[in-house]
């Protein structure tokens, strides 16, 4: 018998746990079909819609890009119209509730979820499977469309379907990253600004290891600061953004092109050396205005004070500068990555004592924490 979730529960602390479920649930059965039928047994008032969206491992905005992802990025698709088509699923078609999705739209969100939560392979969903309990109050014509492609099917259990690529470059799997579901988080921000911002956790599939990210990944959490640039309050302009290491130094540049009009470019390159830090020559300091806007990239903090080194030097050559500190992937101190406040993370000292204007993070991670597409370092 179905259950569902308590009533009291705030609807992002029920998205997460029900984000847990949905991947644990495929990792179970092996199937987005299965976890998601058993997912629905457990939750009477879960959509078929949302529960597949949950069994694939995806947040609404991770379903959005997938399915621009499909539809050969000749759509662009967002997050809040994934949130209007379960509105409207959960309303069971109430007018005025949400949006239904089209046949269209339903064929190629099928296409997204069967690719399952990492991509490891591809399961054939029907696009009926999707609005099980909502199929009446569908459009007549999409009713329709949907008989003829074996609509409402009974979501079977077996994992015949599903296909896993073993494809191997360089010795690397040809698999992408799981992404864990999203999350806010309230950091360091200017005066009047916006503390909370969306991120996502990095569940490491195994333990103890360096967890190697695909491209990918780097890009949907580059994409993830971007738009926490975006919901900070005010428009943030940049005059310079650096990069520590070359993994923060391609993050400084996508970032510099795309977010901040091709900005100039720093380079801070870190040497360590019997536990001290050093900027060795090769790094690069432009010339620029006075008392610069400087947004500092940094792939990933963990416990070294790299950031208040860079910090420090920083002000020291560009008096009065306004300094922003964005990172891809911060270390938490406990097992859970969805944490609920800024003190949950390794460096949150570290980055409280640097007095940044404002922070921004993609990304949470367990140790021993992650590393770089091709290795960058």
């Amino acid at each position: 018998m179905g259950s569902t979730t308590p009533q009291n529960q705030s609807p992002q602390k029920r998205g997460r746990e029900l984000a847990r479920q949905g991947q644990a649930l495929f990792f179970e059965y092996g199937s987005v079909k299965a976890a998601a039928r058993k997912l629905m047994e457990r939750h009477d008032d879960l959509p078929s819609i949302q529960a597949f969206r949950y069994a694939a491992g995806l947040s609404q905005d991770q379903a959005a890009v997938r399915y621009n992802d499909v539809a050969g990025n000749q759509t662009t698709l967002g997050g809040t119209t994934i949130n209007a088509w379960e509105s409207w699923a959960r309303s069971r078609g109430t007018a005025g509730v949400g949006s239904p999705p089209s046949y269209a739209s339903l064929l190629i969100l099928a296409a997204a979820y069967g690719r399952s939560p990492h991509r490891m392979g591809e399961e054939v969903i029907s696009p009926g499977d999707l609005v099980q309990e909502a199929y009446e109050k569908l459009p007549p014509e999409d009713q329709l469309a949907l008989k003829m492609t074996a609509v409402r099917s009974s979501i079977p259990a077996t994992s015949d379907t599903l296909r896993v690529r073993n494809a191997v470059v360089d010795g690397s799997p040809d698999v992408d990253n799981i992404i864990g579901a999203d999350f806010n988080l309230l950091v360091p921000t200017i005066d009047n600004g916006n503390p909370a911002i969306c991120a996502f956790s990095l569940p490491n599939p195994n333990p103890g290891h360096l967890l190697d990210l695909t491209w990918n990944t780097f890009g949907f959490g580059i994409q993830r600061i971007m738009r926490q640039i975006k919901s900070l309050g005010r428009r943030l302009d940049a005059d310079i953004c650096f990069g520590i290491n070359e993994a923060g130094l391609v993050m400084a540049t996508f970032l510099a092109s795309a977010q901040f009009n091709r900005c100039s470019i720093g380079y801070l390159r870190c040497n360590r050396a019997r536990n001290a830090i050093s900027f060795a020559p090769e790094s690069h300091f432009p010339d620029s205005v006075e008392a610069p806007v400087i947004v500092i990239c940094d792939f990933e903090v963990k416990h070294a004070d790299v950031v208040g080194l860079v910090a420090r030097e920083l002000r020291e050559r560009y008096p009065g500068a306004e300094l922003y500190f964005a990172v891809f992937g911060a270390m938490t101190k406990g097992n859970t990555l969805e944490v609920e406040s800024f003190e949950e993370l390794t460096g949150a000292k570290i980055i409280q004592a640097a007095t940044f204007e404002a922070v921004f993070i993609a990304a949470t991670m367990s140790p021993p924490g992650i590393e770089p597409p091709l290795e960058l370092r």
